[in-house]
């Protein structure tokens, strides 16, 4: 099926934007994991895959859209040197993502391809719940201080 040039266009954007969070994520899941923050490292971690899955549903709906995903690009890894600037760097990728999606729904609804706009729909309400998420930890670091926090968020045993 012939998908709109701007749609597809807007999907391989959004496409970007996760693959960057593939792989931020991944690293900073494996930071963690690295300092002994094997719980932080596990939720991280799934976030990572959730992303994939995002990409991958992306890449497919380009393709039946009949476009060519553009898998090559990324935009630039934000790599926090601790937890907490992992944290506010994994908020910002969030950040930047709801209103790239957001604008990519209305665009969808303006072309009336409603099959991408519902997609997109559900990827949103996961990327505000991992926004919440990322909120909460860092309220958390907050409230508790950084040294329980870490404490908290060490072996899963």
């Amino acid at each position: 099926m012939k998908g709109d040039a701007k749609v597809i266009e807007a999907l391989n954007e959004i496409l970007t934007g996760e693959l960057t969070a593939i792989n931020q994520y991944f690293l900073h899941a494996r930071m963690c994991k690295n300092w002994g923050y094997d719980r932080l490292a596990d939720k991280i971690w799934k976030e990572s895959i959730d992303e994939m899955k995002h990409a991958q549903i992306l890449t497919d709906r380009i393709l039946f859209l009949e476009g060519i995903p553009n898998l090559q690009r990324l935009f630039k890894l934000n790599i926090g040197e601790t937890v907490v600037e992992q944290l506010k760097s994994d908020l910002g990728l969030e950040m930047e993502a709801i209103p790239r999606l957001k604008a990519a729904i209305k665009l969808c609804e303006s072309v009336h391809d409603h099959g991408t706009r519902d997609l997109l729909e559900k990827i949103l309400v996961s990327e505000e719940e991992h926004t919440d998420w990322l909120e909460t930890q860092l309220s958390l670091v907050n409230d508790l201080g950084k040294e329980h926090y870490l404490a908290q968020n060490m072996k899963t045993e």
